[in-house]
């Protein structure tokens, strides 16, 4: 299990019990997690939204060094599945700003 912060957890709530797949794009595979009350655990089953993106975009992401927005205008992330819960993601994420 991942332990997420206290704010991220409450900005994130609308994605709890949800299955995101985080796919590497051009490997066809990633992890797939669940939002429980306390963080991010492994999850089975059919994914409620796929995002799909380059390594080297996801840890550009991580370290805050792209903005969502542009990758997503410029295709480089791609949401497939319930695109509402990928933006209410892509929001939590930004709430860290």
């Amino acid at each position: 299990m991942i332990l997420l912060p206290g704010r991220l957890r409450r900005a994130s709530a609308a994605a709890r019990g949800k299955v995101v797949r985080l796919e590497i794009g051009g490997l066809g595979f990633g992890p797939q997690l669940t939002l429980d009350a306390f963080g991010l655990r492994p999850a089975l089953g059919k994914a409620d939204v796929t995002v799909r993106a380059s390594l080297r975009d996801y840890v550009a992401l991580a370290l805050r060094r792209e903005d969502p927005d542009t990758l997503f205008f410029t295709r480089r992330l791609v949401l497939e599945g319930d695109t509402e819960l990928g933006l209410a993601l892509k929001n939590a994420l930004d709430a860290l700003g």
